[in-house]
Parts: C-alpha cells; sequence; structure tokens
C-alpha cells in the first residue's frame, strides 16, 4: 500500500527518508506523498520525490499557515508541472485553533482555490487534499462554488462522526483515515468508517503525527505504520485484509493518478 499524507519536510523525518522508506517496504508500505503546507515548502517536497523511488508530492497552503505569507503563488504552479506532483494541498478550513484567525484561513483558502480553477483551465488538472478540523459546515460551501467535482478531492485524517461522513459522502468526496481510528476514545471515526463506500476510502499517517496503536504516542510517526492503521481499519469494517489492502490501492491509484 501507499502512505497517501505524510509530511517528510518535517525536521523530525527528513534526516532519514530512505531509512523510513526501506522500513515501510519491509511492512508492505511501497510508496508515500508527502504534502506541503506552504508555498516555500512545496519546493522541499518536490525535491525529496525526485530523490526517492516511489515518493510524490502535492503542492498547497495549509490552513494553519495561512499567516505565514506573503504566498508566492507561482510556485505551486511550478511544483504542479511536475509529473512528481499528484496532488494540490493540504488546503482548506481549522475551526480548531484561534489562528490564525478564520477570516483569514478563508481569504487563502479562496485566494488558493481561484488559482487552481485558473490553472485547470489551462491544463493543469489535479485532486485536491482537504484539511478540514470542525469546519465541514463551513468548507463544503466553498468547495460546492468553485465548479470543481466532489470526486476530485479528499478529506485528510477525518476525524469526525457518521453526520460528518455523510456530508464529505454526500459531497462526493473521498475520506482518508489515519491512526486516530485505532485509539480507544475515538468511537465516532471507526463508526464513521463503517460508513464509507469500498471505492471511496484510503489510508494515511499523517506522519510525523498521529502514531497509531500499538505505537501511540510515539514521534515521529513512521510511514510503516499506516499498515497498522490500515488493518485496524479492515477489522472495523469486518473486512479480509487482503481484499480491503487491494481496495485501498484501487483507490489510491485511481484518485491521484500513480501506480
Amino acid at each position: 500500500m501507499i502512505d497517501t499524507h505524510c509530511h517528510l519536510t518535517f525536521e523530525d523525518l527528513r534526516t532519514d527518508i530512505g531509512g523510513l522508506l526501506d522500513e515501510a517496504a519491509g511492512r508492505g508500505v511501497t510508496g508515500a506523498i508527502t504534502i506541503s503546507t506552504t508555498t516555500r515548502d512545496c519546493l522541499d517536497a518536490l525535491a525529496i520525490a525526485k530523490a526517492h523511488d516511489r515518493v510524490w508530492c502535492s503542492a498547497g497552503v495549509h490552513p494553519l499557515y495561512a499567516d505565514k505569507g506573503p504566498h508566492e503563488w507561482a510556485n505551486l504552479r511550478r511544483v504542479a508541472e511536475h509529473p512528481e506532483c499528484v496532488a494540490w494541498g493540504e488546503l482548506g478550513l481549522d475551526n480548531h485553533y484561534d489562528r490564525p484567525p478564520r477570516d483569514l484561513q478563508r481569504r487563502v483558502l479562496e485566494e488558493q482555490l481561484g488559482h487552481l480553477q485558473r490553472w485547470r483551465g489551462e491544463g493543469i488538472d489535479l485532486p485536491i487534499v482537504l484539511h478540514c478540523r470542525e469546519a465541514f459546515d463551513d468548507l463544503i460551501p466553498v468547495l460546492k462554488s468553485t465548479g470543481f467535482s466532489g470526486d476530485r478531492f479528499v478529506f485528510h485524517c477525518f476525524t469526525g462522526g457518521p453526520e460528518e461522513v455523510r456530508k464529505c459522502l454526500d459531497f462526493g468526496a473521498m475520506i482518508s483515515f489515519t491512526g486516530v481510528v485505532t485509539y480507544p476514545r475515538a468511537p465516532e471515526v471507526r463508526e464513521a468508517a463503517k460508513l464509507v463506500p469500498d471505492d471511496r476510502i484510503m489510508v494515511e499517517t499523517d506522519a510525523p503525527f498521529l502514531s497509531p496503536v500499538p505505537n501511540r504516542g510515539k514521534r515521529p510517526c513512521r510511514i510503516a505504520w499506516v499498515r497498522d492503521t490500515a488493518e485496524k481499519l479492515a477489522e472495523v469494517r469486518r473486512e479480509a485484509f487482503d481484499s480491503f489492502h487491494e481496495r485501498l490501492n484501487e483507490n489510491t491509484e485511481r484518485f491521484f493518478g500513480i501506480a
């Protein structure tokens, strides 16, 4: 399988990327997508993707970095022109924290989506990785206004419950789960995981964060541990791991256009 969302540009991972990839391969994790958070670290993400086999990247501004401007939007397009870049993002809204201010997050989100709409018209049409924390009712209407089809989005690190997942599914998006689904105090996330159709589910680490059981609390989270999350998801959904694993790969390859 592929870890569809990690942050290899972060200091506690970037010093041993080769070792992390080798360890992951030993558990059947054969690739990773390193996700951008700013218009500057997207350049580092691309450099990492170009330097390592079966590592890809994204290009986007995370809502919690909305105040790290000025945003050099041309860098996003520059990265997206490379075949190693397979998605925009992560972008979205975060209502959990007071800062950056929500109005600033919203302005940066709308400006970013405007660029993506224009670049789509110029032939760059990538799927979009969403960060949405306690903001489903705020974010989904913004996304609907863009004209992008719902199936071009994935709600990464889904931490809502059944009500929230239904909203995302009704919109048409994919859903991706992290190690949170393994946590004893996250029953609502497991209930949500049961509702996701077979062709709409993916798995990730969000490394260096959110290490799954049995390594919860350890940092950094490691790419190899995405398998623990996948195994828990199969258990929760009462599916055989082999067939669930195959479907995860099909969904990942289809959504991101990789093999």
